[in-house]
This record gives structure tokens, sequence and C-alpha cells, in this order.
């Protein structure tokens, strides 16, 4: 019997095992899919992040409520910053034009903002969270596939030394090399997932803080009317808790 060895044995290998073909199949789809994750979300933190730079410079400089609303609402492109300030703003007039006409209202001005405030917040960072548990899944699971890849590599090459009564070099070389070529496959879709799943959690959890301390200082400015100063001994009180989720996955 001729072995087939190399990169064309490898296939024609998978050609004749209809499950060994099905895993190698798998195993290219989470692939790809990863690496579609890894660059798409890679892609739209920096643009987001683009985004919301351009945004805090024209926050800093607006000079009253009208003029930063009106800067929210005319920001293009999806940017968290701005979909919250806008919000928050139509949140604090809403509750404005209800308060004189409700004399026992449920919750106060700062609370229904607060309120309002982590409803978008916990949207947001689960709308930029999307993806990631996918691809911790790749991580997770990738290995594992290429293991049992191997399994069946390994089980085809009992089957042959069984059938051939013999444990010669050809009869085992092609079923071993599936095997361990299976196993590498395997780790070589999971390993990038994992670095890049790792990278990618750290990169969002840092945006999130910032969204977090971006919440502070305008909740501090729709209920005082100016900005918290880090350099002052005395910062207004806001008595708000962290808005954002502390964990990214």
């Amino acid at each position: 019997m001729q072995t087939h060895f190399g990169l064309d044995g490898f296939l024609l290998h998978l050609m004749e095992n209809p499950l060994a073909l099905t895993i190698g199949i798998i195993l290219v789809v989470m692939s790809l899919l990863s690496w579609y994750l890894l660059l798409s979300k890679t892609m739209t933190l920096l643009i987001i992040k683009i985004r919301t730079a351009q945004f805090r410079r024209r926050f800093e400089h607006a000079d009253s409520l009208q003029t930063l609303n009106a800067i929210a609402q005319q920001q293009k492109g999806y940017e968290p910053f701005s979909y919250l300030t806008g919000h928050s703003i139509q949140a604090a007039i809403h509750h404005e034009r209800l308060a004189p006409n409700r004399a026992n209202m449920i919750c106060s001005h700062s609370e229904f903002i607060t309120r309002t405030m982590r409803r978008i917040i916990n949207k947001e960072t689960e709308r930029l969270k999307a993806g990631l548990t996918i691809l911790a899944s790749i991580a997770s699971t990738a290995p594992f596939i290429g293991l049992l890849g191997t399994v069946l590599g390994i089980y085809g090459a009992l089957m042959r030394i069984s059938s051939a009564g013999s444990a010669s070099l050809e009869t085992v070389a092609a079923p071993v090399g599936e095997a361990l070529i299976m196993t590498a496959i395997g780790l070589a879709v999971a390993i990038p997932a994992v670095l890049g799943y790792n990278a990618l959690v750290r990169s969002y959890q840092s945006y999130f803080n910032e969204l977090d301390a971006f919440a502070h200082d305008l909740y501090a400015y729709l209920n005082t009317g100016g900005r918290v100063n880090p350099s002052s001994s005395t910062l207004p009180s806001t008595h708000v808790e962290s808005f954002t989720l502390q964990e990214a996955a």
C-alpha cells in the first residue's frame, strides 16, 4: 500500500474519512470566524475611540445645556458617549416638565437621571461586548475539537494495524500524521483566539471605565450645572455608584 506524506497526503486522507473531514471543516470555520471577530471588534473600537475623542473635545467647550444637547444630537455614527449624553439630557428635561404637576414623585431628579444612565450604559456595554462570548467559546473549544481529530486519527491507525497484521511505518504513518496535524490545527485556531480575546477584553474594559468616569462628570453637570474639577479640593457630591458593569465578559 502506498502512503502519501505531506499536505497532499493529509488532504487525501481527509477526503477518505468523512468524520475527520467534518472536524477539519469545523476548525477552519472556527478559525475564519475568530479572525473576523478579532478584526471587526478591533476596528469598531478604534472607530468609536476616534469619535469619542472628537465628542469629548466638543463637550468640554459646551457652555450650556442646550449647546451640549445640540452637540449630542449632531453626532454622526455610533458613539456611546454622545448617546448617553443625549438620553440623559432628555431624561432631565422630561423629569423637570413632570415635577410641577406631581407633588409626590416616585423618584427625585437625580435618581431619575441615575436610572436612565445605568439603563443606557448597560445597554451600550452589552452592545459592545457582542461577539466576545463567541470568541471565548472558540478559544476554549478549538483544542478539544483538534484533540478529537487526534483520537480519530490514532483510532484509524490502530484499525490499519489490525487489518494489516503488522505495525509498519507505511501502515500507521498517514493516520498518525493526520492526528498530529489535527492537534496543530486546533492549537492554531485557539491560540490567536485566546490572545485576541484577552486583548479585546482589556481594551473594552478600559473604554467602559472611561464611560463610567464620563457618566459621573455628566451626572454632576446635570445636577449642579458645573463639571467636576479633579484638581479642586471640594468636589460636588453626586452620591452615585459606578454606572457601568465591572466585567467585560
